[in-house]
């Protein structure tokens, strides 16, 4: 089409994706430094966990946004396209303002004498992307670990650990212990650290390499629990699952925390937030396609409370599955399983992490036809009489997307 905007620098940045994943925050820190600190022209909020980030992120950020604030909030990764990991006031960022700040954090880059990864860049045209936006608070969603993630080089305001679970294991250590403690770098000495519901303090307490205030949110209830929403003390969850609950707890202990602070929220805007989350990829309703969910449950705990819904509802889903060959796929499986799904199909991707229908035949111990990505997309256009769910991964929800022509925003 004439006059189309064509973006240089966000084709730059998906060449970074082979840099990997780097230990230490000297080049993030070089980077903010040399655009002049943007990181320091509003607060910042943490949001770490192995699981719930983004579901806790989404509810406090449309929380807030109710409650008429400018809220900046950045998340990983993406379902279809990049834009979607930085968001302003309820919307993800245009492309051409991300490639105007992904073209300044590679020029800072070229004057420093640095070659940052792509997750680098990212957090910086985000942190750039919020001070040109003024917005009053900002939501950062750790991309993994926290040790040595670029968000922990801001300075926040307050810390979020949603969830600690076994993921990452080569990356942040075989044990939970040994995960919560990187998680936990993103807290600040004497200042909030919210927990989720599942978490015990006096578990937390000895792992913490510094001294912040603790503060553990209480679960909410009692709840009506549907398949596609929920329902506490009558008000509408914006965001389906038995799961969410236990995020939205975090998103509220959250809020109470900002408004000890000084935050001037009023309480009576706050469900009009939750109501309107969404967080497509998560236990979402496909729009334009009958019956179809995705949830991107890549880990045993995820898929345990995928699982644990469909059992508290009564749902019995055709399962869609696909995975990245790196994952535990014996213990995703295993967990899927106890939703006693009417069938089980495989789909695998054009990417080599994806698992081979070998491999996912040996962790589900079945044989299971193994779809194209494009023959998957014919299966869920046609009409089916039980629900299907797609799960295993938030890059096969991407790829699947990316196949039907269907944006998520």
């Amino acid at each position: 089409m004439a006059g189309e905007f064509v973006p240089i620098h966000v084709p730059r940045l998906q060449e970074r994706g082979h840099l990997g994943i780097k230990c230490g925050l000297d080049n993030i820190r070089t980077l903010l430094e040399s655009l002049g600190h943007p990181d320091h022209g509003f607060p910042v909020v943490l949001i770490a966990g192995t699981n719930g980030k983004g579901s806790t992120g989404a509810f406090l950020a449309h929380m807030l946004k109710a409650a008429g604030f400018v809220v900046g909030w950045t998340t990983s990764p993406h379902l279809v396209d990049v834009t979607e990991r930085i968001w302003v006031d309820g919307e993800p960022i245009g492309v051409g303002a991300l490639d105007l700040l992904l073209g300044e954090a590679f020029e800072a880059e070229e004057r420093t004498g640095l070659q940052a990864t792509y997750f680098e860049l990212m957090i910086t045209a985000a942190l750039s992307a919020f001070r040109m936006t003024g917005v009053e608070v900002a939501l950062l969603e750790v991309g993994m670990g926290g040790r040595w993630d670029a968000t922990n080089a801001t300075d926040p305001i307050l810390t979020v650990l949603t969830t600690v679970g076994l993921d990452h294991q080569q990356y942040l250590g075989n044990t939970r212990e040994a995960i919560a403690q990187e998680k936990l770098c993103t807290a600040r000495d004497d200042r909030p650290l919210v927990l989720g519901p599942t978490l015990d303090p006096e578990w937390i307490r000895p792992l913490l390499p510094c001294r912040p205030t603790l503060h553990p949110a209480s679960r909410l209830g009692p709840a009506d629990i549907r398949w596609d929403h929920s329902r506490v003390a009558g008000q509408r969850v914006g965001l389906a699952g038995l799961h969410q609950l236990d995020n939205l707890a975090t998103a509220f202990e959250a809020v109470r925390q900002l408004q000890a602070l000084g935050f001037p929220i009023p309480d009576d805007r706050l469900w009009e937030g939750v109501a309107a989350a969404r967080w497509p990829g998560r236990l979402w309703k496909v729009p334009s396609l009958e019956g179809v969910w995705m949830d991107g449950a890549h880990n045993p705990d995820g898929a345990r409370a995928l699982a644990d819904h469909a059992l508290a509802c009564g749902v019995r889903p055709h399962l869609y599955v696909g995975a990245m060959g790196d994952k535990d796929l014996a213990g995703v499986a295993r967990e899927l399983k106890r939703m006693h799904p009417l069938s089980v199909t495989f789909v695998q991707g054009d990417a080599e992490r994806y698992a081979t229908a070998q491999g996912l035949g040996e962790a589900w111990g079945l044989e299971a036809p193994m779809l194209t990505l494009r023959q998957a997309a014919v299966h869920l256009r046609a009409a089916a009489e039980a629900p299907r769910l797609v799960t295993g991964s938030l890059y096969l929800l991407g790829d699947l997307l990316r196949e039907m022509g269907i944006r998520p925003y």
